[in-house]
């Protein structure tokens, strides 16, 4: 391994630690499915943001889940709901994700029935 090779290596590692001040987590909770679009004030704002929040603004003009973002810019999934986190409490994305109560949940019985009838395929 060159010296090259190991600065690249090291970049790639270093980078996500980077983007969100070492955070793992935002005040935000948000589920893969989540649902985000950029505000008005996200897009107003659109020049004035760094390039991962750019991006992830410009992104979300049309909906996109959290799983969808981090694919688009290839980034890591925890590290694209840090920063969607962060654009929601800063107004600049909104997001939407369908919870379902707990009530609502399939019973574990229904759900092995199904594993099983699946597996009999």
């Amino acid at each position: 391994m060159t010296s090259d090779d190991r600065d690249q290596f090291t970049a790639l590692r270093v980078r996500p630690y980077l983007l969100t001040g070492g955070r793992t987590r935002s005040a935000v909770d948000l589920p893969l499915e989540a649902i985000v679009r950029s505000t008005p004030d996200g897009a107003n704002r659109l020049a004035t943001l760094d390039h991962e929040r750019k991006s992830i603004v410009s992104l979300c003009m049309q909906p996109q889940s959290i799983a969808e973002i981090s694919a688009h810019l290839h980034m890591h999934l925890q590290v694209a709901k840090v920063l969607v986190g962060d654009l929601i409490t800063e107004g600049l994305v909104g997001s939407h994700a369908a919870t379902a109560p707990t009530s609502a949940r399939p019973d574990v019985a229904l759900l092995e029935r199904v594993l099983n009838g699946l597996q009999s395929l």
